[in-house]
């Protein structure tokens, strides 16, 4: 299949590699010259802007920062909708709010484009392994011819509803693991400052009701994982700043829609103060400095 992926950063490059060793062929576009000599390199054709990009392809697949460059790329008079053919499908796997998924989609119908959001969870390490979710939607007919590619650069392909709730599936799982890294850090520093051995009370908490996975596979406490970001300098992994961009989607559609997120406002207040203190870069699990005494 011949497809345009637009927006090649640390989450985009990877998914579209895994598509160009699946044997697809890909028009690429991205600000980042670097990036593009690497797809030139595995053969990739690189264009000059949205429009250029889509003109031939048979499916679209965009991955951008935020809201705005979503409807920059789709809507701009050099954007994907002034250069698509009807009946090319497109996908928008950004993180973004649900109206503005809705807005793109509806802009895209217009002219013949069916439209999914599918925004993904697992990190860079998912995005390079191919072992992605996706949380898609969508038409039933759209998932239907969207999945098995989709099933090339992720394990997990669930569709959600009609378009939008793939977005509101995104945020509503990342307040929760906002909050409950938040919970973890707060027993485990806990713990130590009361004198138990932060491994003795890390394998308490992960064989009884305390357990999730930001205790058992992330936990953010030094030495207790050896592969989470917490052994290794909160390096890598899923940064602070995009945790703090998730939880602000979270509690604006929480807003809009007159529902109350009480840990979910004070999480994003922990996040905004990390990221004043220059931490943003950091891994989002690195929240368990704020409980911590400085060494």
């Amino acid at each position: 299949m011949r497809i345009a992926f637009i927006g090649l950063g640390n989450m985009g490059a990877p998914m579209a590699r895994n598509l160009i060793k699946a044997g697809h062929q890909l028009d690429v576009f991205d600000l980042n010259t670097t990036v593009l000599a690497e797809f030139k390199e595995l053969g990739g054709n690189i264009c000059a802007s949205p429009r250029e990009t889509v003109r031939e392809c048979e499916l679209v697949i965009t991955m951008l920062p935020a809201a705005a460059h979503v409807r920059s790329v789709y809507l701009n008079e050099d954007g994907v909708l002034a250069g698509i053919r009807a009946g090319t499908l497109a996908v928008e796997c950004s993180t973004i709010d649900p109206q503005t998924a809705r807005e793109v989609s509806a802009a895209a119908a217009k002219q013949g484009v069916p439209l999914a959001d599918a925004p993904v969870s697992g990190g860079t390490g998912g995005a390079a392994a191919g072992t992605l979710t996706f949380m898609v939607g969508a038409t039933d007919e759209l998932f239907g011819k969207l999945q098995p590619v989709l099933a090339q650069m992720g394990r997990n392909i669930v569709h959600c509803g009609e378009v939008g709730t793939g977005q509101i599936a995104k945020i509503c799982n990342n307040l929760l693991l906002g909050i409950s890294m938040i919970g973890v850090s707060e027993a485990m520093a806990l713990g130590e400052a009361l004198g138990i051995d932060t491994k003795v009370l890390a394998g308490v908490i992960n064989s009884s009701t305390g357990r999730c996975w930001s205790s058992d596979t992330y936990n953010p406490w030094p030495g207790i994982i050896e592969t989470a970001p917490a052994s290794r300098g909160y390096t890598g992994g899923f940064h602070a700043e995009l945790m703090l961009k998730d939880l602000g989607l979270a509690t604006e559609a929480a807003r809009l829609a007159h529902q109350p997120v009480i840990l979910g406002a004070v999480a994003q207040q922990l996040y905004q103060a990390m990221s004043l203190r220059g931490e943003g870069g950091k891994d989002f699990s690195a929240i368990v400095g704020a409980y911590r005494k400085p060494e």
